[in-house]
């Protein structure tokens, strides 16, 4: 970890912060009975980390540093997607006794936003002809399971 890292995902944070804020006020008007801002957040989050983690690989088309992976995939992605928010609005859902559409966020949420990041990283295959998704081990944070 050197101190360019830091700043790297300091300011793609700042940047996913910003655009997170930008977004959430825009989509206003179409969050009625759902947190439809979230959703879409966490959607274009989990594109986006899928389609530039896979494209910028090392071995992949279009190669970028290992500073410009962090300030994407670790500052602007985390900065910009919403799990906490999704976490607090569902449970305020569950609160006020609307489990249905607290079921249906949950539900809406986790099946966009994988199916989000497998388009970004199937996207992004078809320009690199290569499958692999992490290059560096902060980027996996959790290997493969271990059979004992």
């Amino acid at each position: 970890m050197s101190f360019t890292s830091c700043l790297a995902v300091a300011f793609g944070g700042a940047l996913g912060s910003l655009a997170r804020y930008m977004l959430a006020i825009a989509a206003q008007p179409i969050s009625g009975s759902l947190p439809w801002g979230t959703i879409l957040i966490n959607m274009l989050g989990s594109f986006i980390i899928g389609l530039f983690g896979t494209l910028t690989l090392a071995q992949g088309r279009y190669p970028v540093s290992e500073n410009m992976r962090l300030l994407v995939m670790v500052g602007l992605c985390g900065g910009f997607t919403t799990f906490s928010s999704f976490s607090l609005q569902t449970l305020e859902l569950m609160r006020n006794g609307a489990m249905g559409r607290a079921s249906i966020n949950i539900a809406a949420s986790v099946v966009l936003c994988v199916s989000a990041v497998a388009i970004g990283h199937f996207t992004a295959t078809y320009f690199n002809r290569d499958m692999r998704i992490v290059q560096l081990p902060i980027e996996e944070e959790s290997g493969p399971p271990q059979i004992s």
